[in-house]
């Protein structure tokens, strides 16, 4: 709780995995009943609840976990709800809606359970999922036994409701693990776009997708990969001269010297190349624009280890990681380059042939870094960058309110809309039109001039 606090003062966010903890359906040597993660996770909770992000207003950045086969990971799946229940009938009953918050438990938590291949073929079968005590395997009889359908509906209710619990894969995440020999990964921060191993720590960085984007709709992909060459450099000098909370984290961050390369706007990218988001040309984009940063900041760190040598871990893990670097590689075959648009054709090929040197070279020098990019959500920092649509999501709204630390309200309209109906063929009148109504009616739906194929692009409903 301690050391969560430090992290919390000091604007970052923790995520753990409260598995290890003996299930309250178990049993102690003396005959009493253990407190369960359930009782730990409330107090951790209210930690964070005290201790605010960087030691401003922004409320603490804190994951919990727990693994499918926990035998108290029914009551897990339905804590988020059952407190948000509590919360609704306050709100309704006229508590001031931060009044509620503070009344109930888990609200400065995300969580997420953590799922493995043989559960999922256990849905897959309509089987029955056995739990496994922590500590009392002598109890293994005594554990609850699910339908493991039932689970699945439970944690899809929970998300419907108010967002938790999300699922992370814990099979796949460890199988695209790039340093399995050094330990397995448990957990995620509360995000989840980094996950690594235990006491780790990355620096995050993202690009404004929409600064590479030219007004022809082509991509400059000289310039993007001088600018992620460019910023994986920094963001290795910043692991020597950054400051840790603890020892182990410190100690880890220099052994492995993970970076957290990413992007925000994709979303404004597909509107103004009129692609609608839910669609296969823009998951073609996307996926391209991804291989080819995720490649350019491997192939940086091979150009680093060359000059200056690899990270502490990387002959232990080789191997391993040579082989998630041709995953990655062969993973270019699955994006559909006939839905990709023709401006975009030359990310993809650069991406192919960096991929190819990555390997090469990896192979010959190594990797200054044991990890290359995850994708962030960029919530406050996308503002700072002039970001209309944060991380990888797509637009929420076409006009967004913001509420402010002291109590004000922000109003923004998304900028990319204007570009995008001129590039959609719009003219001057039916552009600036379009545009009042939106201001207006907060929605582009039943807008003035608005053909029907078009609604796709800029539906955030």
């Amino acid at each position: 709780a301690k050391n969560e606090a430090m992290l919390f003062k000091y604007g970052s966010g923790t995520g753990t995995n409260l598995s290890t903890l003996r299930a309250a359906k178990e049993r102690l040597t003396g005959g009493g009943r253990p407190s369960g993660p359930m009782a730990y996770w409330s107090f951790y909770d209210k930690v964070a609840g005290i201790v605010k992000s960087g030691g401003k207003t922004r409320r603490a950045a804190k994951m919990d976990i727990l693994n499918i086969e926990h035998p108290d990971i029914m009551e897990f799946i339905k804590s988020k709800m059952h407190e948000e229940t509590k919360l609704h009938i306050l709100i309704d009953n006229g508590v001031d809606w931060k009044e509620a918050v503070e009344t109930c438990n888990y609200q400065n938590t995300n969580i997420s359970i953590r799922a493995s291949d043989a559960f999922m073929k256990t849905i897959l079968s309509d089987g029955e999922w056995q739990t496994i005590p922590v500590h009392s395997k002598h109890l293994a009889n005594e554990m609850p036994k699910y339908r493991a359908k039932e689970l699945l509906k439970e944690i899809s209710k929970g998300t419907h409701f108010c967002g938790d619990p999300g699922i992370q894969f814990h099979d796949t995440i460890n199988k695209w693990h790039t340093c399995p020999n050094s330990g397995i990964i448990n957990a995620s921060n509360p995000c989840s776009e980094y996950v690594f191993l235990d006491n780790s720590s990355c620096n995050l960085a993202s690009l404004n997708l929409m600064n590479f984007l030219n007004e022809d709709g082509k991509f400059n992909v000289e310039n993007f990969s001088q600018a992620v060459k460019i910023t994986a450099i920094a963001q290795d000098l910043e692991i020597d001269n950054s400051s840790y909370p603890t020892k182990p984290i410190a100690e880890n961050s220099h052994k492995f010297r993970p970076l957290g390369m990413g992007y925000a706007n994709l979303g404004s990218v597909l509107m103004f190349l009129g692609l609608p988001y839910d669609s296969e040309e823009a998951r073609a984009v996307a996926a391209s624009i991804t291989a080819l940063l995720t490649g350019k900041v491997y192939e940086t760190s091979t150009e680093m280890a060359e000059k200056i040598g690899v990270f502490e871990e990387f002959e232990k893990n080789k191997i391993p990681m040579l082989n998630v670097m041709k995953m990655h590689r062969d993973s270019l075959e699955l994006i559909n380059i006939t839905k990709l648009p023709k401006e975009f054709l030359p990310v993809f090929e650069e991406a192919k042939k960096t991929w190819d040197r990555v390997i090469e070279r990896g192979d010959i020098f190594g990797f200054r870094n044991s990890q290359a990019s995850c994708l962030a959500p960029t919530g406050t920092i996308g503002f700072m960058m002039d970001c209309d649509t944060k991380g990888i999501e797509p637009e929420i709204g076409l006009v967004q309110t913001k509420l402010l630390s002291d109590g004000g309200t922000l109003k923004l309209v998304n900028g990319t809309v204007e570009k995008s109906l001129r590039r959609l063929g719009y003219d001057e009148k039916q552009t600036q039109e379009i545009l009042s109504y939106i201001v207006i009616h907060e929605t582009i739906e039943g807008a003035p001039h608005l053909k029907n194929q078009h609604l796709a692009v800029f539906d955030c409903a």
